[in-house]
């Protein structure tokens, strides 16, 4: 087992073993996102995740706390009281030792930072080393938004000074807390899940490329597993899909020999996601979301999408451009001031219309 020492500001971490019992006791957790729980003795259990921006929340009591990982994949920021605490990075399998803190109760939350893509990891909880002080998990917000898009909705980069991003660059300069989508939970106070994949488009990947397109990939919640989530009713979806679909041109041996015809897939296809997303959700309210690169066409598309949706009877549903972007993170991306513009659009478009966070029981 490979254990981590770091150093924190005005604490050290250290990897002292458990007293009480040998697994220590585990917090009860909330958590954001999808997971796939491996069993259902708390103490025992891991919680395997591939999509971004999940995270996990706990409460408890005293001077330190465990976080154990068996993740050799992604980084995370851990934040004790809302104040970051540390920076696991790739940290493999083991315990990270926190503290010491002040007396009295604590929040612990672990956000995960990078992409994954495809790849799962486990989060294998909080620990204390006295039942006493096991705390409730910290209670779900009431308000709960879903975002499903491509690498834009990831971060892709955002946080790099370059365009030029060799080697690992775009992983370690992928912050998918900081991009566009938690960024506007956050200021809700909402729970939120990311549903996105770089690369991946409505119909066509990007340039042609093979694998599962999102709307395939969507039902998974660690491939190739599905979990429904009954309590998971997002009252807003917000949806980014068709830049990797437009972008580029098509090449000879793909299923579509004209432009026109990618258009109209596209546009049968997006219809029929929203419509199987309504079905699972039907009290929550679309946004479709658009850039106008590729000189207007992917706006285009998603205004027609938008319309053909209107015309079948959807009325709770619009559209937010995400126009005037600098794209100067890594391979032409958005950077977090154009995550943060993105943010503010629809902050905004939100809170014009506050009955869109109607109780979940509606």
């Amino acid at each position: 087992m490979r254990f981590l020492c770091l150093f924190l500001t005005g604490a050290l971490l250290t990897t002292s073993a458990f007293a009480g019992t040998p697994a220590g006791y585990p917090l009860p957790l909330h958590i954001g996102g999808r997971v796939v729980v491996s069993t259902d003795d708390p103490a025992t259990s891991t919680y395997s995740h591939q999509w971004p921006g999940t995270y996990f929340e706990a409460r408890f009591k005293g001077a330190e706390v465990h976080l154990r990982l068996n993740d050799s994949i992604n980084k995370f920021n851990v934040y004790v009281d809302g104040q970051k605490v540390a920076t696991p990075n790739r940290p493999g399998e083991g315990d990270i030792l926190l503290g010491p803190f002040a007396p009295g109760e604590h929040t612990i939350r672990a956000e995960k930072l990078t992409e994954a893509a495809w790849t799962s990891a486990q989060f294998t909880g909080f620990f204390v080393s006295d039942p006493a002080n096991v705390l409730p998990a910290p209670e779900a917000s009431p308000r709960e938004i879903e975002f499903i898009g491509d690498s834009y909705t990831v971060g892709y980069g955002n946080t790099s000074r370059t365009r030029d991003c060799p080697g690992e660059q775009v992983w370690a300069t992928t912050n998918t807390q900081l991009a566009f989508g938690p960024l506007t939970a956050k200021h809700f106070g909402a729970d939120y899940r990311i549903n996105a994949i770089s690369g991946r488009g409505m119909v066509r990947n990007y340039n042609g490329g093979e694998g599962l397109h999102l709307p395939q990939a969507y039902p998974y919640t660690v491939a190739p597993q599905i979990v429904e989530t009954a309590d998971w009713r997002p009252q807003i979806i917000v949806i980014g899909l068709g830049t990797n679909d437009f972008s580029t041109p098509l090449h000879g041996g793909e299923v579509w020999t004209t432009r026109d015809e990618l258009h109209s897939d596209y546009e049968q296809t997006y219809v029929q996601f929203v419509q199987t997303l309504r079905a699972k959700n039907p009290g929550a309210y679309f946004i479709l979301m658009a850039t106008d690169q590729a000189n207007g066409e992917i706006q285009s598309e998603v205004k027609k999408v938008l319309a053909a949706l209107r015309a079948a009877g959807e009325n709770r549903i619009d559209f937010i451009p995400m126009n005037n972007l600098t794209f100067g993170g890594c391979d032409w991306h958005p950077t977090t001031a154009d995550d943060a513009q993105v943010a503010a659009s629809l902050i905004a478009f939100i809170e014009a219309r506050p009955a869109l966070w109607q109780d979940k029981t509606d």
